[in-house]
């Protein structure tokens, strides 16, 4: 297998421009994080982060036994006669073919052909982009989505960010916040960790000191259903392995909501189990050979 080290602000930004160097798509590379980006507060003095994307054709980890064939025996093949020396060349002769003085028959050099521009591209294959969420409700104007926007407009004029803040209640007490503008990957981090944490810090504020708790819920450039795409098909590359060479594989740490999507979408899935192991904020998602079913 091949492999390319990328740089980046956050882990994803280096993600996405190895993919783009590669033309390949999420699914078909497997990434190690290098160096891990520094992302101070809420991904204010981030460091930039190194990964390492391997791509190529995977080696079988279960060798197949090697057939037998039967060869038949070939008859030895006639002794080859060594070539006759070759008569050395008076020393005169020598001097003549080497001499300096013979007059010299000026050729032009062929010129070195250009590099051609135009040739041909292998195509990049264009990974499907998640349509945008149909939030078909108005914006909401009730006293909660005021504080929601007072309270994030101001934590986003703190990040140095013009994200435009607008909230939408779904159903009663439970709110959609969405942060639009460009280039919001800062507000979104590393596997989406700034745009939790800003949620986090939003529930908490906006539900202090009330009497009837409301649920926020806080998404940028679509990121929760471009995140959970990701993951359901990451989940069903894993499971098809799992199946194949009947070994346990172990996911990368992931949130409570992510493990979730995984567990899901292999939850139908025959000759598969999933539970998850360790302690937040490493714990994993371990997708494991089910014999039982499997038969």
């Amino acid at each position: 297998m091949s492999y390319i080290d990328v740089t980046g602000k956050t882990e994803d930004e280096a993600l996405r421009k190895g993919l783009e160097q590669l033309g390949m798509d999420r699914d078909d590379v497997s990434v190690s994080i290098l160096e891990r980006a520094k992302s101070g507060f809420l991904g204010i003095g981030a460091s930039p982060a190194r990964i390492r994307i391997t791509y190529g054709p995977e080696e079988a980890e279960v060798a197949a036994p090697a057939e037998v064939k039967i060869i038949p025996e070939e008859k030895p093949a006639a002794p080859v006669q060594p070539a006759p020396a070759k008569a050395e060349e008076p020393a005169a002769a020598r001097s003549d073919k080497y001499r300096t003085d013979m007059p010299r028959t000026d050729k032009p050099r062929p010129q070195r052909r250009p590099e051609q521009s135009d040739r041909p591209r292998p195509e990049r294959r264009e990974r499907p982009t998640p349509a945008a969420p149909a939030i078909d409700l108005p914006e909401c104007d009730d006293d909660n989505a005021r504080r929601i926007i007072a309270f994030v407009s101001g934590l986003l004029e703190h990040m140095d960010s013009a994200a435009e803040v607008k909230v939408y209640e779904q159903e009663k007490g439970r709110y959609k916040v969405l942060l639009v503008g460009e280039r919001l990957g800062q507000l979104i981090g590393h596997r989406g960790e700034t745009l939790d944490a800003i949620q986090q810090l939003t529930n908490y504020a906006v539900n202090t000191g009330t009497d009837k708790r409301i649920r926020i819920q806080m998404d940028a450039e679509n990121y929760r259903a471009r995140r959970e795409q990701s993951l359901e098909s990451l989940a069903r590359k894993v499971a098809a392995k799992v199946q194949k060479y009947r070994r346990s594989v172990t996911l990368e740490p992931m949130n409570a909501y992510e493990r979730h999507v995984i567990h899901a979408a292999l939850q139908d899935v025959k000759g598969v189990t999933t539970y998850s192991v360790g302690a937040e904020p490493n714990r994993r998602v371990v997708v494991a050979f089910d014999r039982g079913e499997a038969r």
